[in-house]
């Protein structure tokens, strides 16, 4: 079956890659023919990316100065981070040429013949760079006669207003079968009345350690903690430097952005695939922020410590922590290191996680025999 994946997988982010590489690994195993569809939109790649970024940044939008001095900052880095993402997409995904309007999309679905189409995880249904929705995560440029799916598609929030949720209601009852990646997006359908078979997991708890193809070798470090951080939060920042020092452990910091460095941590900066999951195998202790972050540190089975900035926008994070029953590794004090003591008894998870990707694999093999 040759199935066709629209997935938010050109960001420059180990999250939107690695649940990329997965969904391709996982459609593969089940016999399929997979396309990643290389759409980029224009307003989120090079410098016309940076400056949709600044005007949402009122600290530096505010006068020609300051927005000199952020494009300043941030393009060189932005665009090394693009080339290297770029790179590596090249060397693990099978993508399409490249389309950049809705005009080329709808012209592929044309042109493609028979197959599937699939809206693929991540936070597909949310807004993208300018802050509206993109219809062409709603697969709107395929034709009526062909199948639609959705594996592990995330609304990314859970409030919208009526309009909004009217207007993607309109493109979700276009799909032959739909299947997300949080609870919080089951209960958002069920209110819409849009049929969706259930929540699966995110497809980068779906492969074994061998199919990301991590060799035997450790990092070539001691016992670390590392922090793995999204969103500019400077109290998360004081905590994982108070807590490296309590463990009397080093602190590392992976990131694709070069301002991190100002963070704390000894930088390691724009690994490739093996590395950046090498580091979440071997830490110690592991300090995020990031929904991709949790499940890499659930699925390598380390101690970690969730630190929520935005209930609005965490939903991605508690769904996979409710589900595994690890809601308690949540940080609410900055002053609690209590944590460190209380370690995750593995067992109980990792059965939970079989007993999901088995039917996380039964829905998605239903989806695509229909």
């Amino acid at each position: 079956m040759k199935i066709s994946v629209l997935t938010r997988h050109a960001p420059t982010n180990y999250g939107s890659l690695l649940q990329t590489i997965a969904t391709q690994k996982v459609l593969e195993r089940l016999g399929c023919r997979v396309s990643i569809i290389d759409y980029v939109r224009k307003d989120e790649t090079g410098l016309k990316g940076v400056l949709t970024q600044l005007r949402r940044k009122e600290k530096w939008s505010g006068n020609l100065l300051k927005k000199l001095l952020y494009i300043t900052l941030r393009y060189p880095s932005e665009k090394l981070a693009e080339i290297k993402f770029a790179a590596l997409r090249r060397q693990s995904l099978n993508l399409t040429e490249r389309f950049t309007t809705s005009a080329e999309l709808e012209k592929y679905a044309s042109d493609s013949g028979n197959g599937i189409y699939m809206t693929g995880s991540d936070q597909v249904w949310g807004r993208v760079a300018d802050m509206n929705f993109d219809p062409a995560y709603f697969l709107d440029f395929v034709p009526q006669e062909k199948r639609r799916t959705a594996y592990a598609a995330s609304f990314g929030k859970t409030e919208f207003t009526p309009e909004v949720l009217a207007e993607c209601k309109k493109y979700l009852l276009r799909y032959n079968y739909i299947t997300v990646r949080e609870t919080s997006a089951v209960k958002i359908l069920e209110e819409q009345g849009v049929p969706c078979m259930g929540q699966v997991l995110d497809p980068t708890l779906m492969l074994e350690p061998e199919e990301w193809g991590i060799s035997g070798r450790g990092t070539g470090k001691s016992r670390y903690v590392l922090v793995y951080q999204i969103h500019n939060n400077p109290s998360l920042d004081r905590y994982a430097k108070r807590f490296a020092k309590k463990a009397g452990l080093p602190l590392y910091r992976v990131s694709p952005s070069l301002h991190q460095i100002r963070r704390g941590g000894r930088f390691v900066y724009l690994p490739g695939i093996n590395k950046f999951l090498t580091l979440f195998r071997d830490a110690e202790y592991i300090i995020t922020d990031s929904f991709h972050g949790t499940a890499l540190s659930i699925y390598f089975n380390r101690q970690f410590i969730e630190i929520l900035t935005d209930e609005k926008t965490s939903t991605r994070n508690l769904s996979i922590l409710k589900l595994t029953g690890l809601e308690w590794r949540i940080i609410k004090d900055y002053n609690d290191f209590s944590i460190m003591g209380r370690p995750v008894d593995y067992n109980p998870v990792n059965e939970k996680l079989r007993n999901e990707r088995k039917n996380s694999l039964e829905l998605l093999s239903e989806m695509i025999a229909g």
